[in-house]
């Protein structure tokens, strides 16, 4: 018995290193990673971001930045997510994240986000943006550039659409549309 133990166990050693592509020190490749490519979901998101700086529970707080101009003025959020664009439509989940004034020349920020989803089977999963979103344009496109849980190695888009703003508090309630690969 210790004897096929022992065999099976030097088999092992010998078989599967024979299938895998060594980079030097650095990195591997396993046949394994290019199967998985096969596995691969389309998961389609719609959601409603509010956005409050106003009022006695704001969710986006200013963290820095110049008195008289807005580059450089950075935020920092916990925002809900929610199924509506009502603030009282049921939450699914929250916009964790900074967002900065990063352009001189027009009005664009700069959006590292995390999606922390509450609900249903991404109860636990959350999505991550990273990339710049020109607010003032209709429609903006933004990277989804990984995520966790049931997103883990996600890659996509996030469309976001300015639902209502208003100019004098800066609240916002932003849809999003997002579009992501993961396994």
């Amino acid at each position: 018995m210790a004897s096929v133990l022992t065999f099976f166990s030097l088999y092992l050693m010998l078989f599967s290193t024979s299938f895998t592509i060594i980079n030097g020190v650095f990195s591997e490749q396993s046949p394994m990673a290019i199967l998985t490519k096969h596995m691969e979901k389309l998961t389609r998101l719609h959601f409603y971001f509010h956005d409050t700086l106003d009022g006695t529970n704001p969710t986006a707080i200013r963290i820095t930045g110049p008195a008289n101009r807005s580059f450089s003025t950075t935020f920092i959020t916990d925002d809900p997510l929610t199924e509506g664009p009502e603030a009282s439509s049921k939450l699914v989940g929250r916009a964790q994240g900074i967002y900065a004034f990063a352009s001189q020349h027009d009005s664009a920020l700069l959006m590292v986000m995390n999606f922390a989803f509450l609900e249903g089977k991404y109860n636990g999963s959350a999505l991550s943006i990273l990339g710049r979103n020109p607010f003032l344009n209709k429609v903006r496109e933004m990277p989804i550039v990984g995520g966790s849980g049931v997103f883990r190695y996600a890659r996509g888009y996030a469309l976001a659409k300015t639902v209502s703003f208003t100019p004098k508090t800066g609240d916002a309630v932003v849809e999003y549309n997002v579009s992501v690969l993961h396994f």
